[in-house]
């Protein structure tokens, strides 16, 4: 099963590109973030005319997410705890797996009430997932805005003091990881940064100042079926691209 996330920072902006990665890579689940579009603009055409189904939850131009699958999706669900809140969480069963496509809160900054936000966000989420763990494997994947350890980030000492790295945050994504969930990102680590994310501004991409913060958290069960985990560079170094890489990881089938 070839399984990916990609946070795509506009659906409409990026939509060639969406459709000529999905023609070449091929995945078998994608989860979409940062869509940007609301459910009734939302381009199911472009899907469809590559024979995908596609699961999408946005109430605004912010925000977005989307399970775009080969399968179609059971038992869908919009939100952590119901579909009032913003459009951060969308989860249904595919293949027998449960699968979340999370974009969680930025931060903003440490003293940023929207920084109070993430972690509460994040509180949720476990409690969700813990639920969900009883009753058969999960896999939540998507832009976590959080870079799980100084290795991934160019460089620790410029991010200090900033959302991302925070010692709470990386915390409460441990707590998260905690519930039986293993971070794929890690268990296959590259001879190269893994990062996923790199600014706009500076030349970021070109002199490597990313972060790793597109993950892929799957539950123990699943460990020894993934055969590879990748960052697709190619589609960062794409012309208007999104500042996220889509991050692709193999599982192997079951028997």
């Amino acid at each position: 099963m070839r399984f990916a996330t990609w946070n795509v920072n506009s659906l409409r902006a990026r939509r060639e590109l969406v459709a000529q990665w999905l023609l070449a890579q091929q995945p078998d689940i994608l989860c979409l973030q940062e869509t940007k579009v609301k459910d009734a603009e939302f381009p199911e055409d472009l899907f469809a005319e590559v024979d995908y189904h596609v699961a999408h939850w946005g109430v605004s131009a912010w925000n977005g997410v989307a399970l775009v699958t080969r399968e179609p999706v059971e038992q869908l669900g919009l939100g952590i705890v119901d579909d009032a809140e913003e459009a951060r969480c969308i989860a249904g069963i595919v293949g027998g797996i449960r699968v979340f496509s999370v974009y969680v809160p930025n931060g903003r900054s440490l003293d940023d009430p929207h920084y109070v936000y993430k972690l509460e966000w994040l509180e949720l989420l476990r409690q969700r997932v813990a639920e969900e763990l009883q009753r058969g494997p999960v896999i939540i994947a998507g832009d976590f805005n959080i870079a799980p350890t100084d290795a991934d980030v160019y460089d620790p000492a410029a991010l200090e003091g900033a959302t991302h790295v925070s010692e709470p945050e990386r915390m409460a994504l441990q707590r998260l990881l905690d519930l039986g969930l293993v971070d794929c990102g890690a268990i296959h680590p590259s001879d190269e940064p893994s990062f996923t994310w790199w600014d706009y501004r500076q030349g970021a991409f070109r002199r490597g100042m990313g972060m790793r913060i597109d993950l892929v958290l799957a539950s123990e069960s699943l460990e020894q079926r993934v055969r590879s985990v990748a960052v697709d560079r190619v589609a960062r170094a794409a012309t208007k691209p999104s500042d996220h890489a889509p991050l692709v990881v193999e599982f192997e089938d079951h028997d």
